[in-house]
């Protein structure tokens, strides 16, 4: 484990997401996932079914971070087209994995067809990623990691992915709240970040029936620095005659 920063990027793929007829279940799961992995979600794109938006996206993204992952578009129907707009991308052929094509036709024995085939499709130099949950494997080519759009087989793929990647510490954080508009502290929140290098103070509005308060999440690698921060935001809201919460409000 390292003090260096890992940051990754998603490209989530799907007509059906940009036209609101899906609702994406991964970028939460993702990100939390990385995190445990020490590596940071930095960037998040939505892209539609077209090679040369995906192409422009992963090239975009894998060029800028250590990490890229897809979801959507890896399936046996005809608009599954993320397999040859990442092997465009890479400038490489689609063809057919062997060890994929073995663990589709174990899978689905007298029930295989040519379309189910399809989801043997690799870029070529591409491995694979284990799918425990459908069978149909996920692909990695360099730094980019081509997984289903279905949320459990995306967790399965990740679960599978567990502990192989290289990252750096886990970003750790606490969270304390108040009934007090955001407003009215940010001196306060500005002044306790400043005198903590390394940790991150995040201000998040809430509204329970007619009041305002705010969750200040504090974040960072070091836990007593963190502990040291929510201290300090605690001993400001004390000061200024506001009770501090220590959990989301």
């Amino acid at each position: 484990m390292t003090d260096r920063i890992y940051r990754a990027a998603l490209v989530i793929i799907g007509n059906e997401i940009l036209s609101g007829r899906t609702q994406d279940a991964n970028l939460a799961y993702l990100a939390k996932w990385l995190n445990q992995q020490g590596i940071r979600l930095a960037e998040v794109r939505v892209v539609c079914d077209e090679t040369s938006d995906i192409v422009a996206a992963v090239n975009a993204l894998r060029a800028r971070y250590d990490y890229v992952f897809t979801t959507g578009g890896i399936g046996p129907t005809h608009d599954d087209i993320t397999v040859e707009a990442i092997s465009a991308a890479f400038g490489v052929p689609v063809v057919y994995h062997p060890k994929a094509e073995q663990i589709l036709r174990d899978h689905y024995k007298d029930r295989i067809t040519d379309a189910r085939l399809l989801m043997a499709r690799v870029p070529q130099g591409a491995s694979l990623i284990e799918n425990a949950v459908s069978a149909a494997p996920g692909i990695r080519i360099e730094n980019v990691f081509i997984m289903a759009g279905i949320p459990s087989v995306t967790r399965g793929m990740l679960a599978a992915l567990s502990g192989t990647l290289a990252g750096g510490q886990p970003v750790l954080s606490q969270t304390v709240s108040a009934f007090v508009p955001e407003s009215s502290v940010s001196e306060l929140l500005l002044g306790v970040e400043k005198a903590h290098p390394g940790v991150l103070v995040g201000s998040y509005p809430v509204w329970r029936g007619n009041k305002v308060g705010a969750n200040f999440v504090v974040s960072g690698i070091n836990l007593p620095d963190i502990q040291s921060a929510v201290a300090a935001i605690a001993a400001g809201l004390t000061l200024q005659g506001i009770e501090p919460i220590f959990e989301e409000i």
